[in-house]
C-alpha cells in the first residue's frame, strides 16, 4: 500500500477512536476476574492472546504508515507485558512469560500481515462507502 492511501484515509479518527476502545477492551478481559473460557481448546488461552494481539496491530497499522509501525508494536509489545504484571497483581489472575510471549508473537504475526493487502481494508471499505454515496 503506498504511503498516498494513509492521505487519501478520511476514516483515520473514527479508526483510531476504535483502535483505542479495542485496547480498552483487551485489557478489561485480561483483568476481570472471570474471563472468557477457553479451556474447551488446546492452548485457547495462548491462541486468544496471539490472536488478539494480531488483530489490534493489523487494526492500528492500516492506520499508521509502516515508518511508525516500529513504534506501534513496540508500543503494543510493553501493553502486553504490563497486562501480564497487572494481572500478577490483581491475585485472582495469574502473571506468565508463555502469555507474554503469545501477546508478543502475535504483534510479530500482525505486522508480517501489515505487509499484505489486509492492510488495506479500512481504506477499502472507505472508497466502498464512497462510492455508495454512504460517506
Amino acid at each position: 500500500m503506498s504511503n498516498d492511501v494513509f492521505k487519501l484515509l478520511k476514516l483515520k479518527k473514527v479508526g483510531l477512536y476504535f483502535g483505542y476502545l479495542l485496547i480498552v477492551v483487551l485489557v478489561y478481559v485480561c483483568l476481570i476476574p472471570n474471563p472468557p473460557d477457553t479451556s474447551g481448546v488446546v492452548f485457547g488461552d495462548k491462541i486468544a492472546h496471539f490472536v488478539g494481539y494480531s488483530l489490534l496491530f493489523l487494526w492500528f497499522a492500516q492506520i499508521y504508515q509502516r515508518v511508525a509501525q516500529l513504534k506501534l508494536a513496540l508500543a503494543l509489545i510493553l501493553l502486553g507485558i504490563s497486562v501480564e504484571f497487572a494481572q500478577g497483581f490483581t491475585g485472582y489472575r495469574a502473571f506468565e512469560y508463555a502469555d507474554m510471549l503469545a501477546n508478543t508473537t502475535g504483534v510479530i504475526i500482525g505486522w508480517i500481515l501489515a505487509a499484505t493487502p489486509l492492510a488495506s481494508l479500512l481504506y477499502m471499505l472507505e472508497q466502498h462507502l464512497i462510492e455508495k454515496k454512504l460517506m
